[in-house]
């Protein structure tokens, strides 16, 4: 049984993280300022603070007080859109808020700092595809900027000041709980507004390409992080593509859905393709993921249809 750190547990992947380290036995303790996490994602069972990662004088008084073993840092500014129109509304959640963790984590001798980054925005267009972790990443994005800029913190941290640390790079995660509501999350947002008959946005072209990886498989992958020989960066997906155009005709089957979409310009910052190899995690922390995408949206719709 471990003492852990759940930023962002109330947060659609950390929700669902946060449920499964209690599972397992381990004391879990959620920091999440609810900017977009619900306080209905979250277990009761966790103890709970609302705060932000960057107030510096609460979280040096939890970290004094839990004495972690483990830092899982969720908490973030998720959109990419949102990045682009603020990029130092960015910066300060996703760069110094880590920074912030990161300095306590190291005063407080945390064992391993697993952070969420990710694989859709940190290598940029132009990449080969499948891409791997060897790829040099080169984001369009402030999203992008600020989550590579992170990973070389973790870097800089492990070489000076010995912290050991896990970056999970991730695909498009979907699944329960996924905001419908905000702008990112394409799976939720379509989901959420087919039920309700409404008209369903695509922008550009719609043969932008994702790989889609359901929660429950980066869940699995955030859990296999504790393993004391597991450090260095990950891709976590399927290695699957899948174009907008696409997910819209599998979504619409699930919902009965029988309006057009509407196309609608493109987004800044968004990328053409996104596919990420994952053998490294199959082959050094032992993962692969084991809900295909046609499972989970299926999965997901549920959950919505239920009034999730």
């Amino acid at each position: 049984m471990a003492n852990v750190l759940v930023t962002g547990g109330a947060g659609f992947i950390g929700s669902h993280l946060v449920d499964a380290l209690l599972r397992a036995g381990h004391r879990v303790v959620v920091v999440d300022n609810l900017s977009s996490g619900k306080i209905d994602n979250l277990n009761r069972q966790a103890l709970f603070y609302q705060q932000s990662v960057e107030d510096e004088e609460m979280m040096e008084r939890i970290f004094m007080l839990h004495r972690f073993d483990y830092v899982f840092h969720l908490a973030a500014q998720a959109s990419v859109s949102v990045s682009v129109k603020d990029p130092v509304r960015d910066a300060m959640s996703n760069i110094i808020g880590s920074l912030v963790l990161l300095e306590k984590s190291v005063k407080y001798n945390i064992k391993k700092f697993i952070f969420s980054s990710t694989g859709g925005a940190i290598y940029g267009d132009d990449v080969p595809t499948p891409t791997s972790e060897d790829v040099f990443p080169k984001p369009i994005s402030p999203y992008g900027i600020a989550k590579r800029s992170v990973e070389m913190y973790l870097e800089f941290y492990k070489k000076e000041k010995g912290l050991d640390y896990v970056a999970l790079r991730y695909g498009n995660v979907y699944g329960p709980r996924q905001d419908p509501n905000g702008e990112a999350g394409v799976v939720a947002i379509f989901t959420s507004r087919m039920l309700k008959g409404e008209d369903v946005y695509i922008f550009g072209d719609g043969e932008y390409v994702r790989d889609y990886v359901y929660v429950g498989d980066v869940v699995e992958a955030n859990l296999l992080c504790l393993k004391p020989e597991v450090s260095g960066v990950f891709n976590i997906a399927t290695g699957v593509g899948t174009t907008v155009n696409q997910l819209f005709r599998m979504l619409a089957e699930l919902t009965n859905y029988s309006k057009q979409p509407v196309y609608a310009e493109p987004r800044k910052g968004d990328l053409r393709k996104s596919v990420l190899d994952c053998s490294k995690a199959e082959r050094i922390l032992g993962w692969k993921p084991k809900i295909d995408l046609k499972t989970g949206l299926a999965l997901t719709v549920e959950f919505f249809k239920s009034g999730g």
